[in-house]
């Protein structure tokens, strides 16, 4: 991809003006002047406004620092176009956020905290959302950054990527302690130890760790550069997360799950450039979008608000499939929930309103159907080394039926789902919870709106069409790699790419021909982001990977790029 340099060289300078300017503040002065230790943000832009964020203190004291920021049309700060004060103290962590209102629709901003005790704060650019008459929008979409396992060369590459706004799809942080045998712990480059040392609990442990995460200078410098819009996932409060409780959570060490919840929602507040709408209500993160004509935007929490208990969290010998089969089989999972009933309703109800060319959806977990065959999916779990072989004999099957050939009494069998059934790949997705995704997905049907999910936590890259339980397509969804996390090659699986979407059968994508009949596209062995961009007649995803996330030296290229036409033609380039 071809790079430009103004953007990541604007962020430079103007953090070497802050280090001169916070030494000149204190000359002369009986007070030490404040640190801006972990950047500045922005964030939740719309039309008329933007948060903004900073985290301020002085040495080795407790007091208030008093602030002024400044939002100005130059870099220079020629002309400030809205200012104020704010306070940052130690009820929130000495961060602080303030809502910057009184902007122009579409423009782009400067902004920056002064502290009154001396000491500046980073430079930040920003943007406010468009009204009308945008002809273009692109994003950078992230998730997953598990700070033990490599650099964020993802983030420092999208700060040159030319995009206009990010959105981060959760697992902004991780809950994992430093144990050797912990997550993301096998194979630490250089000296990216977790701190705190355990897994995160208190209110002071998730700042800390969110405080690890701010001080990389890569994810500083894509804050400063572009705002971000986010939702959580569960890696912000605990593996596996739901209403109730957590896979990674033990009650008997851990304390109330209540508690711990309500701790990491407080330190999401208090670190991420999101504006808080009801300070009594902080679980409540769900809200939209409007970029102009072009596109709506809707991020979902699929995690915490609403979730029901994971059919595979109960500690089933088959793994939650029983009651997944029946569930479906009976209609008893539409009592189920991945997302509360309210929240599915404000969807509905937001997509209906909307009068724009797309509908998107900022969605923490898979919304495709990922289904694979038991054949395969057993023999992989029971047998690793009879699954080459299993995938073969499956995919010739699928092959055979294709191309109208005759096929032989075992392959019948394979492609028979009365013996050898399709099954969801991970319950921790939306497979999990089939008959409120049906709903969904009738409801965006019956608006006839164009529909783009945009997903994360999987740490790999997707393209898929969605389809209703009976193949009806109603949209699409990119799926984008994580930042860092390990994904399908960490288990040894880093080839299964062109088995899963078919390429290894036709050469090409969207043969429908792979391992899961709605996947067009994967990639299961690369680390990286998406490059969204969006116009009215299309929507581009360019599938960023870095060839590394163990050094800071690193390449990014572009290995996929999947146009869908506001007409439903998908090119794969």
């Amino acid at each position: 991809m071809t790079t430009n340099f103004t953007r990541r060289d604007f962020l430079i300078k103007s953090s070497a003006a802050v280090a001169l300017g916070s030494s000149l503040a204190a000359c002369g002065s009986d007070h030490e002047p404040a640190t801006f230790a972990y950047g500045v943000a922005s964030g939740d832009p719309l039309a008329d406004r933007v948060i903004l964020w900073t985290h301020a203190r002085r040495p080795d004291t407790n007091d208030d620092v008093n602030l002024m920021w400044q939002v100005a049309s130059d870099a220079n700060f020629v002309t400030i176009v809205a200012s104020g004060r704010a306070s940052a103290t130690a009820a929130t962590g000495y961060t602080v956020k303030v809502d910057a209102v009184g902007l122009s629709a579409g423009s782009r901003y400067f902004f920056r905290f002064l502290a009154d005790v001396g000491g500046n704060s980073a430079i930040g650019s920003t943007r406010t959302l468009p009204a009308t008459g945008e002809a273009s929008v692109k994003f950078a979409v992230f998730s997953c950054a598990l700070y033990s396992e490599g650099y964020f060369n993802a983030y420092d590459d999208a700060t040159v990527s030319g995009a206009d706004y990010a959105l981060h799809l959760g697992d902004y942080i991780y809950e994992y302690g430093a144990g050797v045998n912990q997550f993301g712990n096998s194979d630490i480059p250089g000296n990216r130890v977790t701190k705190p040392a355990t897994d995160i609990v208190s209110l002071d442990d998730y700042r800390t760790r969110y405080a690890l995460y701010r001080s990389d200078p890569d994810l500083q410098a894509a804050h400063a550069a572009m705002p971000f819009i986010t939702v959580w996932d569960d890696h912000e409060f605990a593996n596996n997360a739901c209403i109730g409780g957590a896979e990674n959570h033990d009650p008997a060490t851990q304390g109330d799950w209540a508690v711990r919840r309500a701790n990491a929602a407080r330190a999401y507040h208090e670190w991420m450039p999101i504006r808080t709408q009801n300070p009594a209500d902080l679980l409540t993160i769900y809200r939209s979008f409007d970029f102009g004509s072009l596109l709506s935007l809707h991020m979902l929490d699929t995690r915490i608000e609403g979730r029901d208990r994971q059919y595979d969290n109960f500690g089933d010998a088959d793994g939650g499939y029983t009651r997944y089969g029946t569930g479906l089989a009976t209609g008893s999972d539409a009592t189920r929930h991945m997302i509360s009933p309210a929240q599915q309703s404000w969807l509905a109800e937001a997509s209906a309103r909307s009068t724009a060319t797309w509908q998107v959806l900022g969605n923490q977990d898979i919304m495709a159907r990922m289904w694979i065959a038991a054949s395969v999916l057993q023999t992989q779990s029971t047998n690793p080394a009879g699954a080459p072989a299993a995938v073969s004999a499956y995919l010739g099957a699928k092959a055979t039926a294709a191309a109208g050939a005759p096929l032989s009494p075992a392959q019948a069998a394979l492609l028979d789902p009365t013996v050898n059934p399709l099954l969801p790949y991970n319950l921790d997705a939306w497979d999990g919870y089939p008959l409120q995704r049906e709903a969904i997905l009738r409801t965006f049907q019956a608006q006839g709106k164009k529909l783009v999910t945009l997903s994360g936590d999987s740490h790999n890259g997707w393209f898929s069409h969605l389809t209703t339980l009976d193949g009806t397509r109603v949209g699409v969804e990119f799926a984008g790699t994580s930042v860092t996390s390990p994904g399908f090659e960490s288990v040894g699986l880093g080839g299964l790419a062109s088995s899963l979407d078919g390429s290894i059968v036709t050469g090409t994508q969207g043969s429908g021909l792979g391992l899961i009949n709605d996947l067009a596209y994967a990639d299961s062995s690369r680390r990286g982001y998406l490059l969204l961009t969006v116009t009215a007649d299309a929507i581009t995803g360019d599938y960023v990977y870095v060839d590394t996330v163990k050094s800071t030296t690193y390449t990014a290229a572009v290995g996929k790029t999947i146009r869908v036409t506001a007409a439903g033609a998908i090119d794969y380039a």
